[in-house]
């Protein structure tokens, strides 16, 4: 259950973060309201990954795999293709957080 909960936590910061765009530096209503909804539900459901991850390896994957997912979004939404440096970045954070899943000793496995 606990990454079902950094899973949701994970999607409503990416959706939260896709719609900063859309608030036009905070001057639209509708997306504002959404972007802090959205933010609100994402840090309430991490503090529920919290109960059996610990803080660091929570927010590594959160925002790590949050980086990656708004930049999916981004070129699909807003047309924003990635570069390559910005590929190969991607594709390290990624490799970062397999790491720590496979040989972190701080992860219940």
């Amino acid at each position: 259950m606990t990454y079902f909960y950094l899973a949701l936590a994970i999607s409503a910061e990416v959706a939260g973060t896709s719609l900063l765009k859309a608030t036009e530096e905070f001057t639209k209503l509708v997306p504002t309201t959404f972007l802090v909804i959205f933010y609100l539900i994402s840090f309430w459901l991490m503090t529920l990954a919290l109960r059996e991850l610990p803080l660091g390896v929570v927010y590594a994957v959160w925002s790590g795999l949050g980086i990656c997912l708004v930049a999916v979004v981004g070129a699909f939404v807003y047309k924003e293709m990635p570069d390559l440096a910005s590929l190969v970045g991607m594709g390290l954070i990624i490799s970062g957080v397999v790491v720590m899943h496979l040989f972190s000793t701080s992860i219940k496995h």
